[in-house]
């Protein structure tokens, strides 16, 4: 229940990097720790006293009143084996954790990739030298014989 408190939403998804089914698992969780609380909290604003001599005087039928006075009364709360609420949970930490593994281990795969390609890019040849185009015409080669610019030559 502390946990729950301390965990600042807004910031865990951005903050972890968490997209897909995680973000979205996690999403729902705490929608429903959201409405849980919030019934919580409405439950408990509410009384929980009964004026039964208000019912008395206001039914004829005291015998009624007397009846459910009496069950009232011996009403106890029953308790819940949490056990299986406990098992889903602790299903669900696995599956995000094991989310959590899958995407760390495709980010770090990327990271390394990337790593190869600045590391490729870093120790490239400028580009100035790996242009060839700008030695051609000090060497002749792109002296067409027979054509000049602005029209053709018949002399061949």
């Amino acid at each position: 229940r502390s946990a729950a408190l301390r965990i600042d939403w807004n910031n865990v998804t951005t903050k972890l990097g968490i997209k897909g089914s995680t973000a979205a698992s996690l999403q729902a969780f705490k929608k429903r720790n959201d409405d849980a609380r919030r019934k919580v909290a409405l439950l408990r604003s509410q009384s929980q006293t009964v004026d039964f001599a208000h019912y008395r005087s206001s039914i004829a039928n005291s015998a009624a009143v007397n009846e459910v006075e009496q069950q009232f009364k011996n009403f106890t709360p029953k308790t819940y084996d949490l056990e299986r609420q406990l098992k889903m949970i602790e299903a669900f930490e696995v599956q995000a954790i094991k989310g959590a593994e899958e995407t760390q281990s495709k980010v770090d795969q990327e990271l390394r990739e990337l790593d190869v390609t600045l590391k490729n890019v870093m120790e490239a040849r400028p580009f100035e030298e790996m242009t060839v185009v700008s030695s051609f015409p000090s060497l002749g080669w792109l002296d067409v014989g027979g054509f000049n610019r602005g029209e053709a030559d018949e002399s061949l």
